[in-house]
């Protein structure tokens, strides 16, 4: 990585090996306030996903598709949030707040790629709920496991795709005059604004390929729900009405939460400019909604909540086995 610096018309390049990552303004106070948030949701967000993985692994009921989609959506928060707020964190205090070219290309990498995997199982899971709904007797052929783990698969490859693809485009650029990255973690938007040359293809590609992604996952996503929605509408038991609300209630809840957030971050004109806003944002896209699936999820639903009422009085049954 290389500065470009015209001194009497003589150019001379400057070789950074380092970013800084500034992260948020204010004094010790403001820092140690914004810590504490910072670790609050980081640990509710590990707590949460990793018990759904345990409850979800355990409890042979919930061995369906989709909380097999479910569980993989946990895992995927959970490195997503693990990717960003370990750093984020030890850099509150740092005097610092050193990131090297390598580790912040790194970081980027995994940042792009579980965040665009993350978008593509929310369309998985619209089309699963599509299928048990609208086609329950084809439901179990078309929905089986080698079928669940081909599309989990295609989703990390897609991620996989985005993530080659921005990353390669995005670290190959020159960065000149500053390396002092205005973001509390390595994101596209600050990092455009710190290289020198020409940017267009960069943010054709961010916008191009992030708005096709969501775009495209939100079609799937709405003609899955417009199905679903008729198909409801046609139901005579209440019970059944009640069950299928309940499900896809919570999963609409996630997608309206992800995609609002994606949308004003990437796939909007305008957004690398607004760096302020831009933080704000990507604190509730990286630490609050992960931290706030599992809890939909198991809020909202009496599977889950059944789950961990069974799991619960296995352990009380275990204790008292081994105490008397």
């Amino acid at each position: 990585m290389y500065s470009a610096i015209d001194d009497n018309e003589n150019l001379s390049m400057v070789y950074f090996q380092d970013f800084v990552l500034e992260g948020f303004g204010g004094g010790l106070e403001t820092q140690a306030l914004l810590f504490t948030l910072f670790l609050a949701l980081y640990m509710v967000t590990l707590l949460g996903n990793i018990l759904m993985i345990i409850i979800i692994t355990l409890d042979a009921r919930l061995h369906s598709p989709m909380y097999f989609f479910l569980k993989n959506l946990s895992f995927v928060d959970l490195c997503y949030s693990s990717v960003i707020a370990p750093n984020a964190l030890a850099n509150f205090f740092s005097s610092s707040k050193v990131i090297t070219f390598a580790g912040c290309a790194t970081q980027f990498f995994f940042i792009s790629l579980l965040a665009t995997t993350e978008c593509f199982f929310l369309g998985v899971m619209a089309y699963d709920r599509f299928m048990a709904i609208c086609s329950p007797l084809r439901y179990p052929s078309t929905m089986c496991q080698s079928a669940c783990t081909r599309l989990v698969l295609g989703a990390y490859c897609g991620g996989c795709f985005n993530s080659v693809v921005q990353t390669s485009f995005t670290f190959h650029l020159p960065f000149c005059s500053s390396n002092r990255i205005n973001h509390f973690f390595c994101d596209v938007p600050p990092l455009l604004q710190i290289a020198c040359g020409n940017t267009a293809i960069n943010e054709l590609l961010l916008f191009g390929i992030c708005g096709l992604i969501i775009v495209g996952v939100m079609f799937v996503i709405l003609i899955s729900y417009g199905y679903i929605t008729v198909t409801i509408l046609r139901m005579r038991s209440g019970t059944g009405r009640h069950k299928i609300f309940s499900t896809c209630g919570s999963h609409m809840t996630v997608v309206t939460l992800f995609f609002g957030t994606a949308f004003v971050m990437y796939a909007q004109p305008g957004a690398i400019e607004s760096m302020e806003q831009g933080k704000v944002v990507s604190v509730f896209y990286t630490l609050v909604i992960p931290m706030l699936n599992p809890l939909i999820y198991s809020l909202r639903n009496k599977d889950v909540k059944e789950a961990v009422q069974r799991l619960g009085q296995k352990h009380t049954a275990i204790r008292r086995m081994c105490c008397g």
